[in-house]
């Protein structure tokens, strides 16, 4: 909206000259959501336990300290982020840019989909929520239509293809079997997240880490003498998602702030759906979904766990860990809360070194 507004004045306002500059107003959307999550979430969080009788309900079956640290903590935080998301994103980006409109939707979509399923839980006072049939066909259903969006804007040589890190000339032809790809991204991407949220901070700054990774991608792949000299697939219009993932990277900061242990919300299904949700979108409009699954390696490393823990018990009877999510199985074996956080996020950390260094080793 400022873009639209303010920088058509730059002839006669020089200073507004700024508006033009993509490093300029990603840093503006960081500070904006930030500052939203601090003014809305004093009161966002007071509303969540008042109307949330007994807070998020605590499954049985979990680790048992949960009972007792956790229990009349308020869900549904992820509405912090995305009003902060949406409105400083809005504010800040150019809104004439079809991929900023695409991640928006994918990220508000999926979030409805995460508060309905969180609405369901604190209603019954039941941990199952929206069923998981029900669930996964809204997130294919809204998937599609961003994919099928994504495609029309996508130059031709790229709208079917899917690039290979570490080769700079190598684009695998998917052809009609891109949709489904791309779709099995953001689902997968979506429901790996919600998997990893399940400790206090353990999900959200590894996002944030993500954001700031796919922030720098989407930058480069959206400036052709950028892409040029890394050998990337040169994506026009990509650069403005940097944008929202400013937006996404300041809103997760201010979300932290109350979700730091002792959480006093938890962002729920609304917010990691979302969250989730917004990865795999930019990863597709960037050309960088394989990429994905490395700076997002801990997202992927907790979902494999939990289908070995599945398929291990229907095959054999026995479990290979003691708890899956793999960050239950280390409550389980006595580690403490902190230490498990702690080290989750280093491991986010190398792994996002990991996922910048396919930007230059080609």
């Amino acid at each position: 909206m400022l873009y639209h507004l303010l920088f058509p004045l730059a002839d006669q306002f020089p200073l507004f000259n700024v508006f033009r500059y993509l490093t300029f107003r990603t840093g503006g959307a960081v500070m904006t959501a930030l500052i939203i999550s601090f003014l809305i979430g004093p009161s966002l969080i007071r509303t969540l336990h008042m109307r949330q009788k007994g807070g998020q309900p605590i499954r049985d079956d979990g680790p048992a300290s949960h009972l007792l640290t956790k229990q009349g903590t308020p869900t549904m935080g992820g509405l912090m982020i995305l009003i902060a998301v949406a409105s400083s994103t809005l504010l800040w980006a150019d809104l004439s840019n079809g991929f900023v409109w695409v991640a928006l939707g994918v990220t508000v979509s999926y979030g409805v989909i995460g508060f309905l399923d969180d609405y369901l839980k604190v209603s019954r006072r039941n941990h199952k929520g929206l069923p998981g049939k029900a669930k996964l066909v809204l997130q294919v259903a809204f998937a599609l239509a961003a994919v099928l969006w994504t495609m029309r804007m996508m130059p031709g040589e790229y709208s079917t293809t899917l690039a290979v890190p570490f080769f700079k000339n190598l684009l695998l032809q998917l052809g009609w079997f891109f949709p489904i790809f791309a779709v099995l991204v953001m689902v997968g991407s979506s429901n790996a997240v919600n998997l990893t949220d399940g400790l206090d901070g353990l999900a959200i700054v590894p996002v944030m880490i993500a954001a700031g990774v796919f922030a720098l991608i989407a930058y480069l792949v959206g400036n052709a003498v950028f892409a040029g000299y890394l050998q990337l697939h040169y994506v026009p219009g990509t650069g403005e998602l940097a944008v929202f993932l400013g937006a996404l990277l300041g809103s997760g900061l201010g979300f932290l702030w109350y979700n730091a242990p002792p959480a006093r919300v938890f962002m729920g299904d609304t917010g990691s759906l979302a969250l989730g949700g917004a990865l795999g979108s930019v990863s597709v409009m960037t050309k960088h979904e394989l990429v994905l699954a490395v700076v997002g390696g801990l997202f992927v490393l907790e979902t494999v766990s939990v289908i070995v823990q599945v398929i291990s018990f229907k095959l054999t009877g026995k479990r290979v860990f003691a708890m899956a999510p793999l960050h239950h199985h280390f409550e389980k074996k006595g580690w403490a809360e902190s230490t498990i956080v702690i080290r989750f996020w280093i491991i986010a950390t190398i792994l996002a070194l990991v996922g910048l260094s396919t930007l230059k080793l080609r």
